[in-house]
């Protein structure tokens, strides 16, 4: 009974963290604009914070590069299972326009598992809302297997 109810709450408040891997900012601000009153993510019981080792999913916005993808590993695998991951933008996808630079090893996906894809350069806060809600039903998938 006590472990249903646990797995009822986190399905039910999902906890969230933000990680930039470099991005041009353009995301980083829209991601942010979610959480204004105006689009109010929040309200779907969404809590943002700062310890990968509380969150339950993980935003990622930028472009991997050899230098931080790492700290991207390091930082999913800190998390507890289960997990989801959202790539935000053309540059978490793909890499975007600086995908054919030395230094970027591409999106996400080069380096950890990505459940949902927002596309966009920047991704309007109405996709990345979009692109939570469809996260938070595969997080919400993923605890009920566990």
């Amino acid at each position: 009974m006590f472990g249903s109810f646990i797995k009822k709450s986190r399905a039910k408040s999902p906890w969230i963290m933000h990680f930039d891997c470099g991005s041009c900012n353009g995301c980083d601000i829209e991601v942010l604009a979610c959480l204004t009153p105006l689009y109010d993510v929040e309200r779907f019981g969404i809590i943002n914070v700062g310890n990968p080792k509380h969150a339950d999913v993980l935003l990622v916005t930028g472009t991997v590069n050899h230098r931080n993808k790492k700290v991207l590993k390091n930082i999913y695998d800190q998390m507890p299972e289960p997990k989801a991951v959202i790539a935000i933008g053309a540059c978490g996808n793909t890499g975007g326009i600086f995908r054919e630079a030395y230094n970027v090893v591409g999106g996400v996906d080069k380096v950890i598992p990505v459940d949902v894809y927002v596309p966009g350069c920047p991704a309007k806060p109405e996709a990345i809302i979009d692109g939570v809600v469809a996260g938070l039903a595969k997080f919400a998938q993923k605890v009920e297997e566990a």
